[in-house]
């Protein structure tokens, strides 16, 4: 069996596993990638070579400085804050939910998810109302801010690696306002869609405060951080290597910080980072690396480019939709991490800026996974969540919010690079 054949028989297989078997979707990724070394389908230097390992650092590292975040309990204390000062209970959920979409636009998702639902949990405690509706906003916002910025979710930090964007392109790229301003239309409009849904809580909440900001030095490291990553896109321009490297010194720092400060053992607080992650996008670089090298892609870029021919508004639309409906129900790492080469192929094929497929791609593949509560790790934690405390999400009740949602938000971002980007 020769190597192409070998490459996209993993590649498939593994997809199928990653759908039916969800919690062993690393052991899928990291098997996968070993066999195709083995059978030498790809060659070790190939293999290590297919790794983004910028994209690891930033991933890795942001993780470090996150935890720390975390334990801090500033984000839990502003929440609080927010809560206190709310109008309305209505009003304080959407407050919320603005503050999980800023922190979730420098912190991974699931992160951002278990730093805020405390304070939501305890919110709807002390009113006696339901939090399944709250867990489920709280979630979907965080899953959309996340892909904001460089750092704030890895969907982003796979299209930085790939099309070498600084953190400050994710503002303005070649002139043009980029991917930032897109999403944040996109959460405007989506932001009608939840005041709708929770307009009817009309109650003034009442809720001790019971959070106490532990230090403040945290949050002063995150911000370092981001000035940092800002500093370097000046420096390192073509995205290779530097924001890897500061975001590990950070991880770094922030890992014997919390030695220190919270007596915390190094061997603990590794242990508690999403390392099943970490392996699951090493593997998926790999399986993806080998149909590139193998050909696989360029065919499926050709095949793509026949079905639209010239008109570049149906293969925007059709990547930016297919994308989204995927990603309501396959991870959106792989998916993503797979069309990028696609997205590269079919611009070239048509001459065009490339950002306008990219873009589109990043926004359909990322906010898709607000359709459904498996579409997103954020999602998945949030009904975790909900379940410990009595609450089953059924499918229809996470859509019942998260797909208009998601159409609000992707419908207004995808016009927005349509008509900043088409020309």
């Amino acid at each position: 069996m020769g190597a192409k054949i070998i490459s996209l028989f993993l590649f498939i297989i593994s997809y199928l596993f990653f759908i039916i078997l969800p919690r062993k979707r690393t052991h899928v990724a990291v098997i996968a990638a070993l066999l195709l070394i083995l059978t030498k389908a790809v060659s070790f230097k190939e293999a290590f070579l297919a790794i983004n390992w910028n994209v690891m650092g930033i991933f890795v590292g942001t993780l470090l400085v996150a935890d720390i975040f975390m334990k801090s309990k500033v984000p839990a204390f502003l929440a609080e804050v927010i809560v206190d000062r709310s109008k309305s209970t209505g009003w304080a959920i959407l407050f919320i939910c603005m503050l999980t979409g800023l922190i979730s636009a420098f912190v991974e998702n699931v992160a951002t998810v278990l730093i805020v639902a405390p304070i939501a949990l305890s919110l709807a405690k002390k009113l006696n109302m339901n939090p399944m509706k709250m867990l489920i906003a709280i979630a979907i916002s965080s899953n959309l801010q996340g892909v904001a910025t460089l750092i704030g979710d890895p969907p982003s930090m796979l299209l930085g690696g790939f099309a070498k964007m600084n953190f400050m392109d994710f503002f303005f790229y070649k002139g043009r306002p980029s991917i930032f301003w897109a999403v944040e239309l996109g959460a405007l409009a989506s932001f009608i869609v939840l005041y709708f849904v929770f307009k009817k809580h009309k109650e003034k909440p009442q809720i001790m405060p019971v959070e106490k900001v532990v230090t403040w030095a945290p949050t002063v490291i995150l911000v370092g951080l981001i000035l940092c990553l800002a500093v370097s896109s000046f420096i390192d321009v073509g995205f290779s290597y530097m924001a890897g490297i500061i975001c590990m010194l950070f991880g770094t720092f922030s890992l014997f910080w919390e030695k220190i400060f919270f007596k915390d053992s190094l061997r603990n607080t590794l242990k508690t980072l999403d390392w099943e992650t970490t392996f699951f996008l090493i593997g998926v670089f790999i399986l993806v690396g080998s149909i590139t090298l193998t050909g696989w892609i360029e065919a499926f870029s050709g095949f793509l480019g026949s079905l639209i021919g010239t008109n570049i508004f149906l293969g925007y639309t059709l990547l930016v939709f297919v994308a989204m409906l995927f990603s309501a129900f396959v991870d959106n790492v792989p998916f993503l991490v797979a069309m990028l080469p696609v997205a590269i192929s079919m611009s070239n094929n048509l001459d065009i800026n490339p950002s306008l497929f990219l873009f589109g791609l990043l926004i359909g593949a990322s906010l898709g996974g607000n359709i459904t509560p498996i579409g997103a790790s954020a999602n998945i934690v949030a009904c975790g969540l909900l379940k410990k405390e009595g609450y089953l999400v059924r499918f229809r009740d996470f859509i019942k919010i998260g797909l208009p949602f998601t159409l609000a938000a992707v419908s207004a971002a995808y016009v927005f690079v349509w008509f900043v980007w088409s020309n």
